[in-house]
């Protein structure tokens, strides 16, 4: 199995001094595959993580799922989230059960505390349980429940990568890219659902036909639709305080953005027909977040004083007493 040849996008300095060096790859692609400016292995396989929930929930768009079941947009905007768990979320989560008729119980993505204390700084009250409803891919696996019912097909085995959902999904993303659905490698995400292993360079391409367009006749209007709910809805795809929020607010409905696990960032850009993808090899946050902005900041698309993305520009590294110990800061260059 070949390795991605990743070089250094950021380091993390203890004082002045570089302490780790976080690896990684960018791809700026357009909506028709080409690959404008890279830095390390655009063609790196990479599991796009949580940013192929927009692409997750196609078959259900396609087939006229929320017309069918009266999904209001904030609900469709809920199926390509990473939600952080506050009762808005909460409540979309259970409205799309309901509309299905479906119950949370039915939905294999298992639970942990809500993102959204992390992201406020909060504490979960003690005795608190949280039910698979707070894990934040279960909009997707609401989704994912719903097209079960709109089909009469088994909920129970949603999440195997055989199950039919999962093979329309393949289907979908390899028709997109021009990829033999085959080819593309499955794995297990976080959430037990089936992701898969794309080159850097395609998942771009994919989120600039989310933003852009570029698609299928059959398949554009779909994206039309996500990207419009996404851009009209952005408190529903991430939640308070978090990344992607504060991506979606500085590009003033330019931009779409989304995180995933183990250092994976993507934006889509409207007025560019462009889609950016970052993937950090050791899975750093903060890398991800400094890497994505530098990016931007070399494509003129933001400055370095920008009210929402600043905080990226150079993330601290602070320490249990809450001293300032170092920075992330980025060591790459974009070429033209």
């Amino acid at each position: 199995m070949p390795l991605p040849a990743h070089v250094p996008l950021v380091v993390s300095t203890r004082g002045d001094t570089p302490e780790n060096v976080h690896f990684g790859s960018i791809a700026v692609v357009d909506r028709t595959g080409r690959v404008l400016h890279a830095v390390g292995d655009p063609q790196a396989l990479t599991f796009a993580r949580s940013t192929l929930k927009p692409f997750q929930a196609l078959p259900l768009l396609i087939d006229d799922g929320p017309a069918a079941l009266g999904l209001e947009p904030r609900e469709v905007a809920l199926l390509a989230s990473s939600h952080s768990g506050e009762p808005v979320h909460i409540a979309a989560v259970d409205a799309i059960l309901a509309k299905s008729k479906n119950h949370w119980r039915r939905m294999k993505c298992g639970c942990h505390v809500p993102y959204m204390y992390e992201a406020l700084g909060r504490t979960p009250p003690p005795n608190q349980n949280f039910d698979p409803r707070y894990h934040n891919c279960s909009g997707k696996h609401a989704g994912f429940l719903a097209y079960c019912q709109l089909h009469g097909l088994p909920t129970e085995t949603y999440c195997d990568p055989d199950h039919p959902l999962q093979q329309r999904i393949r289907s979908e993303v390899g028709a997109l890219l021009g990829l033999e659905p085959a080819s593309i490698p499955v794995g297990i995400d976080g959430c037990s659902a089936p992701n898969l292993a794309l080159p850097l360079a395609g998942l771009a391409r994919l989120w600039a036909m989310l933003a852009a367009g570029g698609a299928s006749p059959e398949v554009a209007p779909v994206l039309e639709q996500l990207r419009e709910v996404m851009n009209a809805h952005p408190e529903m795809v991430s939640g308070t305080g978090r990344s992607d929020l504060y991506f979606a607010k500085a590009g003033a409905g330019d931009w779409l953005a989304k995180a995933g696990a183990d250092g994976v960032q993507v934006l889509g850009i409207r007025s560019r027909g462009i889609g950016i993808a970052v993937k950090i090899s050791d899975g750093n946050s903060p890398a991800r977040f400094v890497a994505a902005f530098h990016a931007l900041r070399a494509l003129g698309l933001a400055a370095a004083d920008d009210p929402e993305l600043s905080r990226y520009a150079s993330v601290p590294v602070v320490n249990v007493a809450g001293l300032t110990t170092g920075h992330f800061r980025p060591v790459f260059t974009l070429p033209a």
